[in-house]
């Protein structure tokens, strides 16, 4: 009976182990998601304020397209809070999951550029 019992328990862990690794993945394609709806924002920003850029009074496109740029940074800012503290529960066991430095860097990265579309919309357009 032992034999039986610590079969089934070893069954159980593996079980809990995929489980974990599922999450862990599944964590990483939220924060991809997250990272594609703030590109689109990004997109509609820059978008609207090509289309109605010659709108008067001249400011509002640019406000407009600031709004939806800046809204793409909050996002990718909470994805990679969020998608960091779900992975520092996180025990991965037969998957390698992506590395909290990579998800910072790209966060950072899709952020500084957003940051940078804002600054070179109201200073050079």
């Amino acid at each position: 009976m032992d034999d039986r019992g610590d079969s089934r328990r070893a069954l159980a862990e593996n079980r809990t182990d995929l489980a974990e690794d599922r999450t862990a993945l599944a964590n990483e394609r939220t924060f991809a998601g997250w990272a594609r709806t703030a590109m689109a924002a990004i997109g509609i920003g820059l978008a609207f304020n090509a289309l109605f850029g010659a709108m008067e009074p001249d400011w509002a496109p640019k406000a407009i397209a600031s709004i939806f740029i800046l809204l793409a940074i909050f996002l990718i800012y909470m994805a990679e809070r969020r998608a960091c503290a779900v992975a520092n529960r996180l025990d991965t066991h037969s998957v390698k999951d992506m590395s909290l430095m990579n998800i910072r860097l790209i966060a950072l990265a899709i952020g500084a550029g957003a940051a940078c579309l804002v600054a070179g919309i109201w200073l050079l357009v």
